[in-house]
């Protein structure tokens, strides 16, 4: 997409989205003091969240859970009751957006269609899960210690060990580790009110029996040439996941498709900057494809409704060098965009590849495109490659996921041209898949030692214990 079309975008914000944000911020600061001491205005805002539901099917059953949890009669079922409208309001402020989004980029996004859930084989522990979840509603982030958090130990670390249940898992031990890393919390002076309510909210309606299974059920299995657009590194204190995006042209022809792959690997804190693409190492087609700016031959490869494909590296063959910037030129506009699975319906998922092009960069890093502008991330750019604020400044052209973030919409690079000493060279966050190229960082992280080297070293001397 070029710059002309993100100027598209519309002034303001659709209809209704401040008042229903304003309906969850009350829900979410009820969270902060507990919802066993409930204020008058505690109270209020969960009877309004309630109220928002009176004309829907879940209208019923909504007010019934404000009303029990507000007379202090607080149950497992209200509360998920409560998280599932809250994630309803944020779902529907995402489709605005996400709505707005695509008429100005003139994208077409497939109609969601839900798959059958699988049996669910570890129902003990979500509900082990659930109990733990709304013991910390009920006390409130502020009455959270070390005594509460650890009570969750022993459940996470059981549902690590269920394949099945790691995305559940892996959500409660990075809300967990949060928890115990700010306690005692009742002292902190500000709390990331929403991001922890986000947390709380999708762990709880995760963690009931099926409540992830018909989002993870493959819709269909694809064969045909990933190209790669490029990678969004999400990185936590224990886990590392790296989010590839791309345009996938069927191997029987047809429309190519917008999809994404992800990769992930649990982590300590001291493995940071580029050693955390030695975690997933099971992967190496992927990350050689990264490093290299190839394209991938898939055979078969299984795919969600949510256009995920569900990586599996034997399926993967190398393909050849494929240049980033021409395929989203050509195919981007024309590629149908996957439909999001209800739990990911949030403002903060939307993240929509974009090439942006013919902008100049102003004095606080934004691109003027010459009929708006547009705020760029650069805060967030990950330390495991060579993508850095400077180059984002000085380029030319830029692909990145077009996001929405506190209010305004704001592009996050992926991918970067730029001149540097009069030359044009490119730059994206995947490069350093297969380690660092730059002759600074190799000589830095061979002073610093390999993290992940020892830590694997002592893990397997403890085991032949």
């Amino acid at each position: 997409m070029l710059a002309a079309q993100l100027t598209r975008l519309r002034d303001g914000e659709p209809a209704g989205l401040e008042e229903a944000l304003e309906l969850v911020t009350g829900f979410d600061e009820a969270l902060v003091h507990g919802l066993a001491r409930l204020s008058e205005q505690h109270a209020a805002a969960l009877t309004a969240l309630a109220g928002a539901f009176t004309l829907t099917p879940i209208g019923e059953g909504a007010a019934e859970a404000a009303v029990k949890v507000v007379s202090g009669s607080i149950a497992e079922e209200h509360l998920t009751m409560l998280a599932g409208g809250r994630t309803a309001l944020l779902g529907a402020v995402h489709d605005a957006l996400l709505a707005e989004l695509d008429e100005a980029l003139g994208r077409e996004r497939a109609p969601w269609q839900a798959a059958q859930p699988e049996a669910d084989g570890a129902g003990n522990l979500l509900g082990a899960a659930r109990s733990w979840l709304c013991e910390l509603a009920i006390t409130g982030w502020r009455g959270v210690d070390h005594d509460l958090v650890s009570a969750s130990d022993q459940t996470i670390e059981a549902l690590l060990a269920v394949p099945e249940q790691r995305r559940p898992a892996v959500l409660l031990d990075g809300l967990a580790a949060e928890l115990r890393a700010c306690c005692p919390i009742g002292t902190m002076e500000r709390l990331p009110v929403r991001r922890w309510a986000d947390l709380w909210t999708r762990a709880l309606l995760l963690a009931r029996a099926g409540g992830q299974s018909g989002e993870r059920v493959a819709a269909e299995r694809l064969s045909g040439r990933l190209l790669i657009l490029g990678v969004d590194v999400h990185e936590h204190a224990t886990a590392v996941q790296m989010q590839v995006h791309g345009v996938l042209e069927p191997a029987e022809g047809g429309r190519a498709r917008l999809v994404r792959t992800s990769v992930a690997a649990a982590k300590v804190d001291t493995i940071v900057g580029p050693a955390v693409w030695k975690l997933p190492h099971r992967h190496p087609r992927l990350l050689s494809a990264l490093a290299e700016r190839r394209s991938l031959e898939i055979t078969d490869m299984p795919v969600l409704a949510s256009g995920d494909l569900v990586w599996d590296d034997d399926r993967a063959r190398a393909g050849a060098p494929v240049d980033a910037f021409a395929v989203a030129r050509v195919s981007l506009a024309g590629a149908l965009a996957p439909a999001a699975p209800p739990l990911d319906r949030h403002p903060v998922l939307i993240a929509e590849p974009v090439l942006v092009a013919d902008y100049k960069v102003t004095r606080d890093g934004s691109f003027d495109l010459g009929g708006a502008v547009l705020a760029v991330d650069t805060d967030g750019l990950p330390a495991c490659g060579p993508l850095t604020p400077k180059l984002v400044a000085g380029s030319s052209e830029c692909i990145g996921l077009v996001r929405w973030d506190g209010g305004r919409w704001l592009l996050q690079p992926l991918a970067v041209r730029a001149k540097v000493k009069s030359e044009t060279i490119e730059a994206h966050t995947g490069d350093w898949a297969l380690g660092p190229t730059d002759p600074k960082v190799v000589k830095s992280e061979a002073r610093a030692g390999d993290a992940v080297a020892v830590l694997r070293e002592r893990a397997g001397r403890l085991l032949r214990r």
